[in-house]
Parts: C-alpha cells; sequence; structure tokens
C-alpha cells in the first residue's frame, strides 16, 4: 500500500547540544592535550551537522533512506534525523490555481472560452512525492484536461439543445460540483486535495460571439414581442366585451375588425401611435 508515515524525530536542541561537544572537546583536546585519536569523535559531530532539519508551519519533509522510504515529518519545529536520510520539502499550504482561459468544444460543438479557479493542497505526501513526477506541473495539466471534459458534457447554453436541463451558463453549483468531483478523481493519484475549483470565466470564442450575441438578441426580442402580443389580444378582447356590455355603440363585423385592426397597430407597435382625428362619419 502506499501509505503515508509519521515519522517521529528526535528534538534538534538536545542533539545540537550532543553535535557541540563532539566538536568542541575533540578539538580542544587535540590542540590542548595532542589526543590525537579524539578526532575520531570530531568527525562524528561533523557529520552530525547533516541530521538537522527545520521544518516550517504547513511544511513537511519527506525522508529516505538510499532509495526506502522512512515517513514524513509534518509538525514544524528544529529536528534532528539520521544524516543518511535525504530530506524532501513539500508544502502543504493551499494554492490557487487561476487558470488562463481556454478554447473548448461544449456538448454540441460550439467552440467556447472557459476559465477556473482552483484551490487544492496536498494531503499525502507520499504519492506527490513519488507517484508522479512533478505534482505541481501534474495539477497544472490534470486541470486543463478535466476542463476540456467539462466543456464536452454541458451545452453552452440550450439554445441548440433545448432538452438540456443543465448548461454550462446556468448550471451554477451543480457545473462547479461536477468540476470538483473531476479534479478530485484525477488528482487523488498524486495526494492532492482538492479544496474548491468553480468556473471563472465562460464566454463563447471570438469567432463565433458576435454571431451568438446577435441570436441571444433576437431570441430575448421574439419573447418580448410574444409577451407584448399576448398583452394586445387581451386588451381588445377586454375593449370589445365592455363595449357590447355597457351598450355604448354597436359596432358591425367589418366595424369592429377595424376597431382589431387599429388596436393591434397601436399597442404592439414599437413607437408611439399618431392619431389621425376623424371629424366625419365612422365610415369617412
Amino acid at each position: 500500500m502506499k501509505e503515508e508515515k509519521i515519522y517521529s524525530p528526535t528534538s534538534g536542541y538536545m542533539a545540537l547540544f550532543v553535535v557541540l561537544l563532539l566538536i568542541i572537546i575533540p578539538v580542544l583536546g587535540v590542540i590542548f592535550a595532542k589526543m590525537i585519536f579524539l578526532i575520531i569523535f570530531l568527525v562524528f559531530g561533523l557529520f552530525g551537522i547533516g541530521g538537522f532539519v527545520i521544518v516550517n508551519p504547513n511544511e513537511s519533509s519527506v525522508l529516505i533512506l538510499f532509495g526506502a522510504y522512512k515517513g514524513t515529518i509534518k509538525k514544524n519545529g528544529f529536528f534532528w534525523v539520521n544524516p543518511f536520510f535525504t530530506k524532501q520539502k513539500i508544502s502543504l499550504r493551499a494554492r490557487n490555481i487561476d487558470s488562463d482561459p481556454i478554447k473548448v468544444n461544449d456538448k454540441v460543438g460550439n467552440p467556447i472560452m472557459i476559465g477556473i479557479v482552483l484551490v487544492w493542497k496536498v494531503d499525502n505526501t507520499f504519492k506527490a512525492a513519488f507517484d508522479v513526477d512533478d505534482y505541481c506541473h501534474f495539477v497544472d495539466i490534470q486541470s486543463e484536461a478535466a476542463v476540456r471534459k467539462l466543456g464536452g458534457h454541458y451545452p453552452y447554453d440550450n439554445f441548440d439543445d433545448e432538452g438540456a436541463e443543465i448548461t454550462l451558463r446556468s448550471g451554477g453549483e451543480e457545473v462547479n460540483h461536477v468540476l470538483e468531483e473531476e479534479l478530485r478523481e484525477r488528482l487523488e493519484i498524486a495526494g492532492i486535495h482538492v479544496v474548491e475549483a468553480r468556473i471563472a470565466y465562460l464566454a463563447y470564442a471570438s469567432e463565433i460571439a458576435g454571431a451568438m450575441l446577435r441570436r441571444q438578441q433576437a431570441t430575448a426580442i421574439v419573447a418580448a414581442r410574444i409577451k407584448i402580443v399576448e398583452g394586445a389580444v387581451s386588451m381588445v378582447e377586454m375593449a370589445l366585451e365592455q363595449l357590447k356590455d355597457k351598450e355604448l355603440i354597436e359596432l358591425d363585423q367589418e366595424q369592429k375588425a377595424t376597431m382589431v385592426s387599429n388596436l393591434m397597430v397601436v399597442l404592439c407597435s414599437d413607437k408611439d401611435a399618431s392619431p389621425v382625428i376623424n371629424t366625419g362619419t365612422l365610415h369617412q
């Protein structure tokens, strides 16, 4: 099993005292008492200096002995370990990726631009150190791959796919949740914990942005006209019913058609009506 092991190191301050004794006493013994054999202790003291390690807050040190993983120091402080250990520092701090927008094809093939914000940190130092070559570069590449896959799962909007319940533009938290799960699955191999991932930039690609904008404007205009016509028909119907109920004037079918035509023109026009006063009869 590729599992992380927590290593408990020796206090660095106690080891520092011992190392200083192993250096100072042999030096004084050789200089003043000519005890040449004390040089052996001096060598041990100098060799012991290589065992000191400082671990800062939210930092770790992966320990390797001749190719064998021995554990990870995660608590911060000043420590001493076997000088033969190879020490690899790995940060446990949260990191941000604000990716540049990349061009992908959505579900219906439209080219779109997507950029994401990803917050991540190392959770398993063994996997980060040994299962991938460079875990930071691995996060960058897999983030781009996850974005491309997400873009292919959903349409940008429901213009071309009216049956789509979820779109990239309106999916909101649900789309962000799918993105997070995709990134967690991809980055688990490197021992990376995804704190948060969400779409930060979303737009049509430049080559179709103008056409899509005109299409959206046309759709909005049609929707507005439908509402205007529905309201106008209701108002004409109400006018005819009230004229009939109050018996203000008797209109034949031709007169009703003329009245309906005039009211529809006035109510549905996008400009203010310019009334013409009739000083004669209704038929003049």
